[in-house]
């Protein structure tokens, strides 16, 4: 068991991104991904930069003349690659964006396909990525949201409440399905922590960082319950699946 959550809190502190990614307007695609033999091989690279549009960033193939301003600034735009983790039974896809510093600010879901025809299978394992971005939520914003943090604690019966709020609204997470449960993002995106289904449908096993718990549904309100130097932690989760 204890193996278990080991391997499972360090799935949870990978970091997916450090900075938010409404940042960036700019996304540069390659005209070839590194496991295809030619240039926009199926018009993959044409669909990946055709579905970044549709999610309202601004691409470019890096074979383009790009605008001076883009140009100069180089750390103001994001990287795309796709790479394929597939198998001969089933194709695999998963979208990358990256900084000028090669740091990772997004990963998309693992996309899959059954199709035996690599054009339809690209195809759809590609667009099975990109529906991760439909809980992205990206607007272009340059001046990232630095509202602080603010924790309000109560001690009742040896359970400290929390409430943790930004100021201008609380956070919320999204759900995104993995293996026996769900992984929760915020709005960069980066996994907050991680949900497993137990045989009540109002109650997840849960890590969140270094924490272990349980995330409990009371009164249509997500909390995730954990223990802190003996004392019981009761953490408000706000969820959206």
């Amino acid at each position: 068991m204890k193996k278990y959550f080991v391997l499972l809190l360090l799935c949870v502190n990978v970091a997916i991104g450090q900075t938010t990614i409404n940042q960036y307007k700019y996304v540069i695609v390659p005209a070839q991904f590194n496991f295809l033999k030619e240039k926009d091989q199926y018009r993959l690279n044409t669909l990946t930069k055709l579905l970044l549009e549709k999610y309202g960033f601004t691409s470019f193939f890096d074979t383009e003349e790009l605008p001076a301003g883009i140009i100069n600034s180089n750390c103001d735009k994001l990287y795309a690659d796709v790479i394929s983790t597939g198998n001969f039974t089933r194709t695999k896809l998963q979208v990358i964006l990256k900084d000028c510093r090669k740091n990772m600010v997004y990963e998309s879901i693992i996309g899959a396909s059954k199709e035996k025809e690599y054009k339809v299978a690209y195809t759809q394992a590609l667009r099975a990525a990109f529906q991760s971005f439909d809980t992205l939520q990206y607007h272009y914003s340059p001046e990232p949201n630095n509202g602080q943090i603010q924790k309000k604690e109560e001690s009742t019966n040896n359970t400290v409440i929390r409430t943790e709020t930004f100021d201008e609204k609380v956070e919320v997470l999204y759900a995104q399905p993995i293996a026996n449960g769900f992984q929760l993002v915020d709005s960069i995106p980066k996994v907050v922590m991680k949900i497993f289904k137990t045989s009540n449908p109002n109650t997840f096993s849960a890590v969140k960082g270094n924490s272990q718990g349980v995330l409990l549904l009371k009164d249509d309100q997500w909390f995730f319950e954990y223990y802190e130097e003996e004392k019981l932690i009761s953490e408000k989760i706000n969820v959206k699946f």
